[in-house]
């Protein structure tokens, strides 16, 4: 942009400035070297992948995904206050202002500036051997040290902090991914612990009944005190596993307060098993090369290495002279009432050219820092690809290998309850002593722990595997550059 000048001012500049002017104001040469994405080590499919399915993650919000109310409700409120979530939106509202910044030294600085001078001339001074009292008043509109962007220095740092900012955005993205997933990983282990704790307490009433009635049995003689000391045994156990439970629900429930941001959350517990609560639908992992678009925090890599990129092209500029201008326009007199009179119209045109001749080595050092700098964004870059691949690897046998596990536990389960259920009826027939009941109920009711725990674990898998292909992201756009 150019302030409102005398005409034929620009035209009386002959001819150089104006061409550095118009090559100011094209931008068009850039020393970055191009971008290329750094090669990577993925192999062309998954392991363990199955067969396909109909669900692709980074297509599939969190919502269509979770779809438990209740759990729907808290991961809203993780989003609405969670404090780590809330420090990456701090980091994307910095990186703008900062692209705001950079982006502003594109264009000159117009300002508008009056200047009011009265001076005594002592007569030793001038001419008429006289004091003379001078005025000198000058009203303008201009710029001052306007860089010509002739070598795209402030173009790649404009660049820089673009990719900066996309940068701190996709983070901020892959920080409300990773919220959700803890938000449901949080309230799947408190209703893990729901489960397991009434599993505990049914087991639990029915010992004290027992124990009760073999009680009895002491009292009249009918029972061993052998048999009431293996009862009470039992109850004592189931008594304190719910203790343990309950102790591992209260510090769930405060890790899972910290994520919402509600020190005072409290959940009513639940009575239903975890298979009732919680459906998650079976995911694509689709082809390992979709990561590099599905996952945020890859793009965020890729952003930080191509701001990388536009470092080096800004080092490189340095070698070239620096072209600046500054240009005035507007009035002058000695006179203040004579500023808008005819013939005091005043114009000033200044270019200047510098070049460091020696500088101790500075921008070959700078250079090479930033192209240091590149090759660490690089190994970052491709660091962060591998360990999404392992995510995804890790989670994709998961899933496999664990509902293996959970059909083979519940086989034990099933099991175990035929033997209890035999062991009781020949304890009630006189054929065996009440050991052999106790040690199928305590076998029993491991194997219900168990088989709950692998449930989670399961359910753990499909949110790891959701989380690990950048579920929902194409649901969470990215917000604009200003």
């Amino acid at each position: 942009m150019i302030f409102p000048a005398p005409q034929g001012w620009l035209a009386r500049a002959h001819g150089l400035p104006a061409l550095l002017l118009a090559l100011g104001l094209a931008g068009c040469t850039s020393l970055a070297p191009p971008h290329e994405r750094p090669p990577s080590t993925l192999p062309a499919q998954f392991a363990d992948a199955g067969a396909t399915q109909p669900h692709a993650a980074s297509q599939l919000a969190w919502r269509d995904y979770f779809q438990h109310p209740e759990l729907q409700t808290l991961i809203d409120q993780a989003l609405l206050h969670n404090r780590d979530l809330r420090a990456a939106m701090l980091q994307v509202a910095q990186a703008r202002a900062a692209y705001g910044i950079a982006r502003a030294e594109r264009s000159p600085a117009v300002g508008v500036g009056l200047e009011s001078q009265r001076a005594l001339v002592p007569g030793d001074l001038n001419i008429s051997g006289q004091p003379v009292i001078s005025s000198q008043h000058q009203l303008g509109v201009g710029f001052t040290s306007w860089e010509l962007d002739v070598w795209g220095r402030i173009r790649s740092m404009n660049e820089a902090a673009l990719h900066s900012y996309w940068a701190s955005a996709e983070g901020q993205r892959a920080a409300q991914l990773l919220l959700v997933a803890q938000v449901a990983d949080g309230w799947l282990a408190v209703r893990e612990l729901d489960w397991r704790i009434h599993l505990a307490q049914e087991a639990l009433t029915t010992r004290a009944e027992a124990r009760r009635v073999f009680a009895r049995r002491v009292e009249v003689g009918s029972s061993s005190r052998l048999d009431f000391v293996q009862v009470e045994l039992l109850w004592q156990q189931a008594s304190t596993l719910v203790a343990q439970l309950q102790l591992q629900r209260s510090t769930q429930m405060h890790a899972l307060g910290l994520l919402v941001g509600q020190s005072d959350l409290a959940l009513a517990p639940s009575a239903q098993p975890l298979s009732a609560l919680l459906a998650l639908p079976p995911l694509a992992p689709g082809l390992p090369a979709q990561l590099l678009e599905n996952r945020p925090d890859i793009l965020a890599a890729e952003h930080q290495l191509q701001a990388a990129n536009a470092r080096i092209g800004a080092a490189r500029a340095m070698y070239f002279p620096r072209i600046a201008l500054t240009a005035l326009g507007g009035t002058a007199s000695a006179e203040l009432d004579g500023l808008f009179a005819s013939g005091s119209r005043a114009w000033t045109f200044a270019p200047s050219i510098s070049l460091p001749l020696f500088d101790g080595g500075r921008r070959k050092a700078n250079v090479q820092l930033s192209e240091v700098q590149r090759e660490q964004a690089v190994n970052q870059y491709q660091r962060t690809i591998e360990a999404a691949f392992r995510d995804v690897a890790d989670a994709l046998a998961a899933n496999q290998w664990l509902a293996t596990q959970l059909d083979s536990l519940q086989a034990t389960e099933t099991t175990l309850t035929e033997r209890a259920r035999l062991a009781r009826r020949r304890y009630d027939a006189g054929a065996t002593r009440y050991f052999e009941v106790l040690d199928a109920e305590r076998d029993l009711l491991a194997a219900q722990q168990q088989v709950v725990q692998a449930q989670r674990a399961l359910l753990g898998a499909r949110l790891q595997l959701y989380t690990a292909l950048g579920g929902g992201s194409a649901h969470l756009p990215l917000p604009a550059a200003q």
